[in-house]
């Protein structure tokens, strides 16, 4: 066996040694030693129960001093928890999310980054009066879960994070107040569902968005009410496409290139913008809904 073999064996499989020595002079015995070890890699350590007090205690520190070393407290403040996330950025010229870490303490929510270091954003706790879940798909199509913050003086922000219903409830438990504890309501943000109806069909939505360098397929949630089809990206602060039910003059569905996997994407021929082009996992479906909406939406008055 070479010395790369003995490694590889130590540390995927591991290996349990027993010893017994007896230290004899002139054919006296007079110290024995009996040794058990065992060497394996830590994850094989960690598998079979050995050294876990020791994993628990060491990566216990180490999110302690890394919170702290990023964090800045102010004197007398306690750090709560940290956790992977981000920012949505809504200046009115620009929408993006801005990763970093988020930090909880006794005192304050932040949000920030570490190179370049910088606070992304940041609250006092006696600030916030509502903390809210909002589910969205991102562009690659996972179900993902967002914090949207609702300030005492009407600020909002939408926060991102790995944990995010465990910081909900750690927030519900610092803040000084009481939170509003009432869902957020995707229906009636950015002019979504403004008729207040039922979505007929939703769900991701592949949306051929033209630019001036040529169209480009954007994934995001669609969504279709007996008024009109509203889709909308995870990166856009107001929904992208809006498409009135009287608007819409055809629909038909064509083999073409599409990011869903398949080989059909959906064209939607309207009267004020002209082709419009989508597809889903799901094409036909998408389909036979807006061609329904099309024929159910009354005709525009001469």
């Amino acid at each position: 066996m070479t010395l790369d073999d003995l490694v590889e064996v130590l540390l995927n499989k591991g290996a349990v040694l027993h010893l017994d020595l007896i230290v004899s002079v002139a054919d006296i015995p007079l110290i024995g030693v009996s040794l058990r070890a065992a060497i394996a890699g830590m994850e094989t350590m960690l598998e079979y129960g050995m050294l876990r007090r020791w994993d628990e205690d060491t990566r216990a520190w180490a999110e302690r001093s890394t919170g702290r070393r990023e964090l800045e407290l102010l004197a007398g403040e306690r750090h709560v928890v940290h956790m992977r996330g981000g920012h949505l950025l809504e200046d009115g010229f620009q929408t993006t999310w801005r990763p970093g870490t988020v930090h909880l303490t006794d005192r304050r929510l932040v949000v920030m980054r570490r190179e370049p270091r910088e606070v992304l954003w940041e609250t006092e706790l006696s600030a916030v009066r509502a903390v809210r879940p909002e589910s969205e798909r991102s562009v690659g199509g996972e179900q993902r879960t967002r914090l949207r913050v609702a300030l005492v003086d009407g600020r909002e922000a939408l926060l991102s994070c790995t944990e995010p219903e465990r910081l909900r409830a750690l927030l519900a438990s610092t803040c000084p107040g009481p939170l509003e504890t009432s869902p957020a309501d995707p229906e009636r943000r950015d002019g979504e569902g403004a008729d207040g109806g039922r979505a007929i069909l939703e769900g991701h939505l592949w949306y051929h968005e033209p630019r001036r360098d040529g169209p480009l397929w954007r994934g995001g949630q669609g969504r279709l009410t007996p008024d009109a089809l509203v889709w909308k990206s995870p990166l856009d602060s107001r929904p992208a496409l809006v498409l009135p039910a009287d608007d819409i003059t055809a629909v038909r569905t064509a083999p073409g290139r599409s990011p869903a996997g398949g080989g059909t994407v959906v064209t939607v021929e309207t009267a004020s913008r002209g082709a419009v082009t989508l597809t889903a996992d799901e094409p036909g479906r998408w389909a036979g809904a807006l061609d329904s909406l099309r024929t159910a939406a009354p005709l525009p008055s001469a």
